[in-house]
């Protein structure tokens, strides 16, 4: 426990660390603080694997999972995402912005207990079926917070732009469509895995004989986020709103994921 630790808390001053050369880019356009944050989140991103790999090594039953190791993974998947996308699409700002939630997740994992498991008395298949679930949602929240911060971004841009207030900021952004673009690509992805995840959580239900579970605020919550996210598919592809309507909506709906997240605490069995 001791090691991990240790490592866990090089990582939150690497990841700072790191931040804070992103952020000099941000202010002054400075291209070797950029190179200097791209290096330490790379090394972040080996750190949080070698711990991810870790607490697996010790932790290899399914039912054995926490809240620190839920976080974990979801700041694990924001720092890929970002390397990901800092390698291939050269989006500026976008990685310091996912990067900024993915640490602030990391800091405040601190105050989960990494002791305090949930157990699950749950046949073989019905375990597997756990972790398929817990896999898609961590990755369906991943892609819908990005696609939340280019949202955000648009919205920024689009306001920026309006009132022809032009910065050496808005310079660096890249251009409406190309923002709406890929916020809709992080909708294309997210949303099929949040519905799956939801499909493969109620089939465990149902196995189980827990169908009075369904009525539970965790899983109501759950469907009402998907619900809104199909509005704004629907919005997009058929309807074709304005790009300022489907930002708000986009944001909306990532308010009610946000609010299921934090629901935990009324659910029976989350």
């Amino acid at each position: 426990m001791g090691t991990q630790n240790w490592l866990y808390d090089t990582i939150i001053y690497m990841y700072a660390l790191s931040l804070l050369f992103y952020f000099s880019d941000f202010m002054d356009a400075n291209r070797r603080a950029k190179r200097i944050g791209a290096g330490l989140l790379i090394f972040v991103w080996i750190l949080q694997t070698a711990f991810l790999v870790i607490r697996v090594a010790t932790h290899l039953e399914v039912t054995a999972i926490s809240a620190f190791e839920y976080w974990l993974g979801f700041s694990w998947l924001l720092v890929t995402i970002s390397l990901v996308i800092s390698r291939f699409f050269k989006i500026e700002f976008i990685v310091f912005l996912v990067n900024l939630v993915g640490f602030a997740v990391l800091a405040l994992n601190l105050y989960s207990n990494p002791g305090d498991k949930a157990g699950f008395a749950l046949s073989a298949t019905m375990r597997e079926m756990l972790f398929v679930h817990i896999s898609l949602i961590l990755c369906a929240y991943a892609s819908l917070t990005v696609g939340s911060i280019f949202a955000g971004m648009y919205l920024f841009l689009h306001k920026q732009l309006k009132g022809k207030r032009w910065t050496k900021y808005i310079r660096r952004f890249p251009s409406l469509e190309t923002i709406e673009r890929y916020s809709d690509r992080a909708i294309i992805i997210g949303v099929p895995l949040l519905a799956m995840s939801l499909s493969v959580a109620v089939t465990m239900l149902l196995v189980e004989g827990e169908m009075s579970l369904l009525l539970d605020w965790k899983v109501l919550s759950s469907f009402a986020a998907l619900i809104m996210y199909i509005i704004y598919v629907v919005q997009r592809a058929i309807l074709n709103r304005p790009g300022t309507q489907l930002a708000r909506l986009h944001l909306a709906a990532f308010l009610v994921l946000i609010l299921n997240l934090l629901s935990n605490t009324l659910s029976a069995f989350h």
